[in-house]
């Protein structure tokens, strides 16, 4: 029985969406446009209040902005999807529901369809919310990497994409004088919007060297756009007097009630510090960030399969039409490997296709194969070194959340005989606080020596119980990863 006659249980009767899209940052947006479009009926579910996803982000309408736009890249390829969106929801043919964060994905083996269970609205008057379809198009996006050093828990030090966010989304800034640091092209970026919005960017700090494009060549003359884009970001640097190092980072954090200076070094190619290279530069905030994560809690827990890419990072193992191992089940964007909003628009595209039983169009295909290309060189260019570990001190906190030092993770390997991120989480709580792992999960991994590898949860956010204990009897005892009968495309 549900808790409260806002809250709601799937109906046996009711007739499922022919897809239910999770997220609406740039792939699912573009899938689910798409998918209207084709002719299916889609429910696209969002925890945020507004369409966008991360990528495109944008001040509350009662901050006044006037051109949001102004923070952004390739605004117009969110603009024409988002007036779709409007319009297909305005016929009927999609139902959009923001403020819908969904915890777990459900097959029904007699129907063929799936149930999408989700958190809506904000606590405390959150209520429980289902949804039904035939097929499932996971576009989840990512989150931030962070690599921990000392001084990293100050207040004024943020993750390269949090700072970003905070502009875009609040129109702030983490500090007057804001140190970017960390690896990939995600900083180029976001010091040029710092910069371009008033604070002093001294220096960007970038881990990798782009030397290590070179043997990825033909990658980068195949995306003559990617191109142009760091040739803008560059300028931007130029134009506001930044300083990019490359082959540097920060080592640690100085401050007592808030970040004030970072310590600075120059690294080997296994991104060690060389002795003697260490300066100081004065800041009051701190952006570091070392690329992107998929996000694959729901994925993972149905069982779907997945790869190492080439950064290190866990990504889902899918097919040419964007299908995950589990029938029914598609993926598009972040979730597949991290390649930037141009990508995932693509990969959110041919998804629909491919559920709608159409012939992908051969212009999304190519474009996929090129982009898919330089995502994979960007990857191994600024894959995290082994060195990095080197950075920290015994007691140096690895989990923010159960505070948890690099020395006892050092002691549960070396002495308890620890050789997985797991069981490193069993010895110590390393990775069971609030975030799940989520921060310090990449660096846990990297410390028992083992490969990074996905957890598989039952619950990919925290759930009040009173939605759990309102779940039909059938529901809550179903298993995950046991996939429904794959079905049959609407279109087919």
């Amino acid at each position: 029985m549900p808790t409260s006659p806002s809250e709601s249980t799937p109906c046996a009767g009711a007739t499922p969406a022919d897809l239910a899209v999770v997220g609406a940052g740039p792939a699912g947006l573009a899938a689910a446009v798409t998918a209207a479009r084709l002719g299916l009926r889609v429910t696209l579910l969002d925890t945020a209040d507004r369409p966008g996803g991360q990528y495109y982000r944008r001040p509350a309408a009662a901050l006044g902005a006037e051109r949001p736009e102004a923070l952004h890249h390739d605004w117009r390829a969110f603009a024409t999807r988002e007036a779709a969106l409007r319009a297909h929801e305005r016929s009927g043919r999609v139902t959009y529901l923001p403020r819908h964060h969904v915890w777990t994905v459900v097959p029904d083996g007699t129907s063929g369809a799936w149930t999408l269970h989700a958190v809506a609205g904000h606590a405390p008057d959150e209520t429980r919310e289902t949804v039904r379809a035939r097929a499932v198009l996971l576009a989840t996006g990512a989150y931030e990497r962070q690599l921990p050093f000392p001084g990293w828990t100050l207040p004024g030090v943020v993750g390269a994409g949090g700072a970003q966010a905070m502009l875009k989304d609040g129109l702030v800034l983490p500090g007057r004088r804001v140190v970017v640091a960390g690896s990939g092209p995600l900083l180029l970026a976001v010091a040029g919007s710092l910069a371009a919005a008033g604070a002093t960017v001294p220096a960007v700090l970038e881990a990798a060297s782009y030397t290590a494009y070179a043997p990825q060549a033909p990658a980068l003359l195949r995306n003559p756009a990617k191109l142009a884009e760091g040739a803008t970001y560059g300028g931007a640097l130029l134009r506001h007097g930044i300083r990019l190092f490359t082959r540097h980072a920060v080592t640690e954090a100085h401050g007592t009630h808030r970040v004030e200076a970072v310590t600075v070094a120059r690294l080997d190619k296994d991104w060690r510090p060389l002795p003697g290279t260490a300066r100081r530069i004065p800041c009051d905030a701190l952006a570091v960030g070392h690329g992107l994560v998929p996000q694959l809690e729901l994925a993972t827990g149905l069982g779907c399969a997945t790869r190492t890419d080439p950064d290190g990072t866990v990504a889902l193992e899918l097919d040419a039409a964007q299908r995950t191992s589990v029938p029914g089940v598609w993926s598009a964007g972040e979730t597949g490997g991290i390649g930037g909003a141009r990508l995932a628009l693509t990969e959110g595209e041919i998804a629909a296709h491919a559920i709608a039983g159409r012939p992908v169009p051969a212009a999304l295909v190519r474009r996929r194969a090129r982009l898919r290309a330089f995502a994979g060189a960007m990857a191994a260019a600024h894959r995290p070194g082994s060195g990095w570990t080197g950075w920290l001190r015994e007691e140096t906190d690895v989990c923010r959340c159960e505070e948890v030092p690099a020395g006892r993770i050092r002691e549960a390997v070396e002495e308890l005989g620890a050789r997985d991120a797991r069981t490193v989480k069993l010895l110590t709580r390393a990775g069971m606080g609030w975030c799940q792992g989520r921060m310090c999960g990449p660096a846990v991994a990297a410390l028992s020596g083992g490969e990074p590898a996905p957890d598989r949860r039952p619950l990919s956010c925290p759930v009040p119980l009173r939605h759990l204990a309102a779940l039909p009897p059938a529901e809550a005892a179903a298993p995950t990863g046991t996939a429904p009968q794959a079905p049959t495309p609407p279109g087919a």
